[in-house]
């Protein structure tokens, strides 16, 4: 009797196995007209080829951008009776020596936010290897994080990203040490001039009470003052002086 039941509980579950197959896979033609559509109607994405197995598409081919490759998968993932997304895209566009690609996005991100209150609180580095570029630090959120890669996945030479950037946590105490720290640091009257070309500030990370000062300043007194300053303020728990003497 139990073995009887053992067999007749393993066919439900390969006859509702292969149905479940069969009712994804009956809409792999509907979804491959759809996503050949979708590229018929985009010019960057002319040269990617598309093939569709039980709703999961592969995407093969070209394009310019490692932001046209995000956008080709995020276009797809969109459509009905889409269960996953394989992106094989290759990203050709135009030839850029690893060296001209860190130095234009370098010049990018430094640029990137100026103006805006959480400025001085990002500090982002890079690395560029054959094409692939790794984004790495500290952001005062995820607008910021965001903002960083978006510049990154749109610039022509670019391969491939890889996001090392960590978000840090929301903490009224430790936004209570940004500013004071920014206004320990920048109301001092030697340290005041690098509040004047907001590309170059010195960038103060906080992380759970513990401070790490970035950037570059022009003497070897100015940073000893920064991380004089820095360690003044109320309720810092450590200090970890970074900035580069020029």
């Amino acid at each position: 009797m139990k073995k009887l039941f053992a067999v007749t509980t393993l066919a439900l579950l390969v006859l509702l196995s292969m149905t479940a197959v069969a009712s994804t896979g009956r809409y792999d033609q509907q979804i491959q007209q759809a996503v050949s559509q979708k590229f018929h109607d985009s010019k960057k994405l002319q040269n990617v080829q598309s093939s569709v197995d039980d709703g999961i598409v592969t995407l093969t081919g070209t394009v310019d951008l490692y932001q046209d490759k995000l956008d080709a998968a995020k276009k797809i993932k969109k459509l009905n009776n889409v269960s996953g997304v394989r992106n094989k895209i290759m990203v050709a566009g135009e030839m850029v020596s690893d060296d001209q690609l860190e130095q234009k996005l370098a010049k990018k991100l430094a640029s990137d936010r100026v103006g805006y209150y959480d400025n001085i609180f990002n500090y982002l580095t890079l690395n560029v290897s054959n094409g692939t570029v790794t984004l790495s630090g500290d952001t005062y959120n995820d607008v910021a994080r965001d903002s960083a890669l978006a510049i990154v996945q749109s610039t022509p030479g670019v391969k491939d990203v890889v996001s090392d950037v960590t978000v840090l946590p929301v903490s009224i105490f430790d936004n209570s040490i940004r500013i004071r720290t920014a206004r320990a640091i920048y109301r001092d009257s030697v340290l005041s001039r690098y509040a004047i070309d907001p590309v170059k500030p010195i960038r103060i990370v906080v992380d759970n009470g513990h401070v790490t000062l970035y950037g570059s300043v022009a003497s070897q007194m100015d940073k000893t003052i920064a991380g004089m300053r820095a360690n003044g303020v109320p309720g810092v728990f450590s200090v970890d002086n970074q900035l580069v003497v020029n």
